[in-house]
């Protein structure tokens, strides 16, 4: 099953052998995803924008190393943050020169990104159905009913992954613990 609706095994494929046509489709339709999380990442709207557009250019690029169509979004979402980690980085090594009353709001910048990081790794180390379900309901925006469809799940079971997943990413960020937090719950 795909992970994303948009992004159907056959488009995925068909993009990896060098299709044209559905590199731009998968491309196109991946943009309002990879935006969004982009946002939720980056410190600044310009930042996201920029994250984004570099990420839909390492999928049209390199869709073809991606070795395996269900790991499409957790490889979109890592090329995101790792973006938005190297222009937090690049910010703070063009302020290093700067006066204390300038590093004040590049010190709070920093602390979010640093923050953003944590939820990503915590999200990321997530048992897959619930990190897929965490992402479709609360980054996609999906409803549940489309959620539980697209995974096969019945809704009520669907409605306990994102309580537990949450659960799971809030104890991982509480104790700041590298244990895994798919194991929780």
């Amino acid at each position: 099953m795909a992970e994303w609706s948009w992004a159907s095994e056959r488009l995925i494929d068909a993009a990896q052998r060098g299709d044209v046509e559905s590199i731009n489709a998968l491309v196109y339709d991946a943009h309002p995803h990879v935006q969004r999380f982009a946002h939720a990442l980056c410190a600044s709207p310009q930042d996201a924008e920029d994250a984004a557009q570099e990420a839909l250019i390492v999928l049209y690029r390199k869709i073809g190393s991606l070795r395996a169509t269900g790991a499409l979004a957790s490889w979109m979402f890592r090329i995101v943050r790792n973006e938005c980690l190297r222009r937090a980085q690049l910010m703070a090594r063009r302020r290093e020169h700067s006066t204390d009353a300038e590093m004040l709001p590049l010190e709070d910048e920093v602390l979010q990104r640093l923050e953003a990081e944590r939820v990503a790794r915590a999200i990321g180390d997530l048992a897959e159905l619930q990190r897929r379900v965490l992402i479709m309901r609360d980054v996609q925006g999906y409803p549940g009913r489309t959620v539980a469809d697209t995974l096969g799940l019945s809704v009520a079971a669907m409605k306990s992954q994102p309580h537990r997943a949450r659960t799971a990413v809030r104890l991982a960020l509480h104790t700041g613990s590298d244990a895994r937090p798919g194991d929780a719950g």
